[in-house]
């Protein structure tokens, strides 16, 4: 991730996100991240400016992480069979998704008037396409795969399906059996990442044997 992010932010910013994640925006005040960070308030205005610029910060440092993560995880299974390799991406991105869904809202609003974030979003879904066209031809190549999708369009569908369940809970959890939030999330992520596998291998002319 090279130097974007000093050691000190990158403190903060894990601090922010673990509290985030477990508090929500709302309810994680700028004194509960300082408090656990062990730092002075003043702070985050030193290296953020705001409770909401850190926001920001933390998408971006978020979205690159998960660049680098994606990039070691694609090289562990580049050796595999087609198949294997476009399930197991299909899982990563749902999963990713769902592990980050607090962001979402947040995203929203922000790309209307963040340019860094829209160009960090931009490289980080190319990366995506890239892999997901290497996986496509090379399952054309052997034979495994019939159509030639555009992989742009297999990302859109991915994260288009897994967004509208993410956001759309009411209407969603209708479908699916849970007890509480909990359980919810996993039934809902297990349920769309079996319809994303059935929808994609289908358009990749896909038939297990």
């Amino acid at each position: 991730m090279g130097k974007k992010f000093t050691d000190k932010q990158i403190h903060i910013l894990d601090i922010a996100e673990e509290l985030i994640a477990r508090k929500g925006y709302e309810g994680t005040s700028v004194r509960d991240i300082c408090s656990k960070a062990n730092i002075n308030v003043a702070m985050i205005s030193y290296y953020f400016g705001s409770k909401e610029k850190m926001m920001s910060y933390l998408y971006q440092y978020r979205v690159l992480k998960t660049r680098e993560n994606f990039s070691e995880f694609a090289d562990t299974i580049k050796d595999g069979k087609p198949e294997m390799q476009m399930k197991e991406m299909i899982k990563y991105i749902v999963a990713q998704l769902f592990k980050y869904n607090y962001f979402h809202g947040f995203v929203t609003q922000e790309l209307r008037h963040t340019e860094n974030l829209k160009d960090e979003l931009l490289d980080f879904y190319q990366l995506f396409v890239k892999k997901l066209d290497e996986v496509i031809k090379k399952g054309v190549t052997s034979g495994v795969f019939t159509f030639t999708p555009k992989p742009e369009d297999i990302l859109t569908t991915i994260i288009g399906s897994t967004l509208f369940v993410i956001r759309n809970k009411n209407f969603y959890e209708l479908y699916v059996p849970h007890k509480d939030d909990e359980s919810y999330t996993k039934e809902a992520e297990r349920k769309v990442r079996m319809n994303l596998l059935m929808n994609v291998f289908a358009v990749l002319g896909y038939a297990a044997d």
